[in-house]
């Protein structure tokens, strides 16, 4: 995918660079083994078995009541698969699967596919069952009505339980961090929200709850401008608000438009699409990266994040498990596409 405006990494199945009218609009770095000793924020990476966190670090009532410990690498908590989840892992790849159409997507030119591949085996990070994924990235071009050119990334993942237990769970996303500014800050980025229903969380980042109305940002579809500090957000927001009608395999529900963004200045829109009935939306605080490999340093508020997913800590909750319960014979799969232009 040489000419292609996209690049990825074996490492993590990482998205490497989205370039839009001579913008990287994705933080990255430019070689492995940066990323193998700097990307604590998890840049582009693939995130798996499990994204986001789980409360106490602890699966409960799986295979028979059998209750698995995990790794405490974001306070009491699991986060993002544990110390080495499958973005810090080598994926086989990237595999030429041809040309690809995007379901949901129209008239997309080019559609070129690659697939990476990893084999989690039982017991990976403390996760039952050895599980097969795979990601496979279609990239292609759209002409908007006025005639700029659009890249497309159509993202699809699949994972299968094929032996070591009946039974595990699953949730997985990118994670690649958003600038649209061509600048060291997110600031004056116009955002729009498909909801301003989110997840209540405690200290650590857990849901205390179901579905409620969200105070720092508008009602959905309405546009707000992330400033230099505020609004501070790193929260789950929900699209489908019954939580029992999520599919282990979401592939074949209509893609949501989840959030829609752009830089005045610079001129950049980004969209971001899925069948997920939740995201994460991460304005970027915690982010500490050295200047290394020729880039700059970058810090709070360099980058914000849509991760498309499950419901947070879903394994845990009686009522949202069937979301990330994968049982043998199934499959699990979702749906993630980004579509970006420049005026």
């Amino acid at each position: 995918m040489a000419d292609t405006p996209v690049t990825f990494l074996p490492l993590g199945a990482i998205i490497q660079s989205l370039n839009v009218g001579g913008i990287n609009i994705v933080q990255g770095f430019n070689s492995q083994a940066d990323y193998e000793a700097h990307n604590g924020p998890y840049y582009g990476e693939t995130i798996g078995r499990v994204a986001n966190r789980i409360k106490n670090a602890q699966l409960s009532n799986l295979n028979g009541g059998k209750t698995y410990t995990l790794a405490a690498n974001n306070g009491p908590n699991n986060l993002h698969g544990g110390v080495v989840g499958w973005g810090k892992r080598v994926w086989q790849g990237p595999e030429p699967v041809g040309i690809k159409e995007i379901p949901g997507v129209e008239n997309v030119e080019g559609g070129e596919s690659v697939k990476f591949k990893i084999v989690s085996e039982d017991g990976d990070e403390g996760f039952p069952g050895t599980v097969e994924a795979s990601v496979v990235y279609t990239v292609g071009k759209q002409k908007t009505p006025e005639g700029k050119e659009v890249v497309v990334l159509g993202i699809e993942y699949e994972a299968e339980l094929v032996g070591g237990a009946d039974e595990t769970v699953i949730n997985m996303t990118n994670h690649s961090y958003f600038n649209l500014t061509n600048g060291p800050s997110i600031e004056g980025t116009v955002v729009t929200l498909a909801t301003n229903v989110y997840l209540p969380v405690d200290d650590g980042g857990i849901p205390t709850g179901g579905p409620t109305v969200f105070s720092k940002v508008p009602a959905g579809g309405q546009a707000f401008t992330l400033g230099a500090q505020e609004p501070d957000i790193d929260d789950c927001f929900v699209v489908n608000e019954a939580p029992s009608t999520v599919p282990i395999d979401t592939r074949g529900l209509p893609l949501t438009k989840l959030v829609t963004a752009h830089h005045p200045a610079s001129g950049v829109h980004l969209e971001v699409l899925s069948t997920e009935p939740a995201f994460q939306f991460y304005t970027g605080k915690y982010i500490d990266v050295p200047a290394v490999g020729g880039l700059p340093a970058r810090g709070a508020r360099s980058g914000f994040c849509v991760e498309p997913s499950r419901y947070v800590n879903a394994c845990n909750v009686d009522e949202w498990k069937g979301q990330m319960l994968l049982k043998k014979g199934e499959k699990y799969g979702c749906r993630i596409v980004y579509r970006a232009w420049k005026e």
